[in-house]
Order: C-alpha cells, then sequence, then structure tokens
C-alpha cells in the first residue's frame, strides 16, 4: 500500500471529529471511508465530498464545486457525485463536520439502495438454486400398474 501522502494525512485530521475514518489508496488518489463506505475522495490534489439528490443543492447553494472528468470521444464532461466542501470548511475541522456528515449520510443512502437493488436478484436466484422437485421414476416395460383389488 502507498505510503499516505500530506493531503490525505491533512484531511484525516481534518475529519477527526466525525469518528473513525481510514484513507485508503485508489485510482491514484485516496478514498476516505466511513463505516466501510466511501464518503470522500481526493482525486487530482483535490478533496470532495459525496453528495446525491437529497445533500446536492445544499453543495450548489454554498458554492462547492463537481468532480467532472472529460468522457473522452466527443463524450464531453461527466459528472460525479462528490463535490468540493465550501471553502470556508477546506481548513476548519468544525466547519467541515457538517459536511462530513452530509457525505456520510448519502453514502449509507446509496449503499441502501444498491442493497435494494440486489435483493429482488438475489431471491431469484435463491429460488433457481432449489433442488428440483423429485421425479417419479419411468415405469418398466412389461410392468403392470397397481390398482387396488376388488373382492367381492
Amino acid at each position: 500500500m502507498p505510503q499516505i501522502d500530506s493531503l490525505a494525512e491533512y484531511t484525516l485530521e481534518l475529519l477527526e471529529p466525525l469518528g473513525p475514518v481510514q484513507a485508503r489508496s485508489m485510482f491514484g488518489g485516496w478514498g476516505f471511508y466511513y463505516g466501510g463506505m466511501v464518503f470522500a475522495v481526493i482525486v487530482e490534489g483535490r478533496f470532495y465530498l459525496k453528495a446525491d439528490e437529497v445533500t446536492r443543492p445544499a453543495f450548489e447553494a454554498a458554492g462547492c464545486q463537481p468532480w467532472t472528468y472529460d468522457g473522452g470521444k466527443g463524450k464531453g464532461p461527466v459528472q460525479m457525485p462528490y463535490w468540493t466542501p465550501p471553502e470556508d470548511a477546506s481548513d476548519d475541522a468544525h466547519a467541515l463536520l457538517p459536511w462530513a456528515r452530509r457525505a456520510v449520510e448519502a453514502a449509507q443512502r446509496a449503499a441502501a439502495k444498491k442493497a435494494a437493488k440486489k435483493a429482488p436478484a438475489a431471491k431469484k436466484s435463491a429460488a433457481a438454486k432449489k433442488a428440483p422437485a423429485a421425479k417419479k421414476a419411468p415405469a418398466r416395460k412389461g410392468a403392470r400398474a397397481s390398482r387396488p383389488v376388488k373382492r367381492s
């Protein structure tokens, strides 16, 4: 595992009031995990927090910038669900804390959505794995079917 760089280390210090946050190297940058879920990243030297349809308006209203990259081959820019924190929260752990909490909540909602999508597929595959019903053995040639004998 690569040694943590100074920006990732500093970001971990800023996120300390949130609780147990881990940083892991990923895609040439860093992913920040809380409760096993990625809620923030550092990409190309910039720190971004996860946002969703619930939290995006707050990030937009605070003047935050989304993480975008060039999609290539005429696709144009692709926007990822991560936004920079507000300028006043970039170097202040207490100002960053509410934004980091929003990001953790967005990560939790995304995980819940993913689990809900997997649940129906898991039920189908479990049903498919059930053993097929037992089949009757074919009748032997020349064997008579057993019928109750009528006695008088």
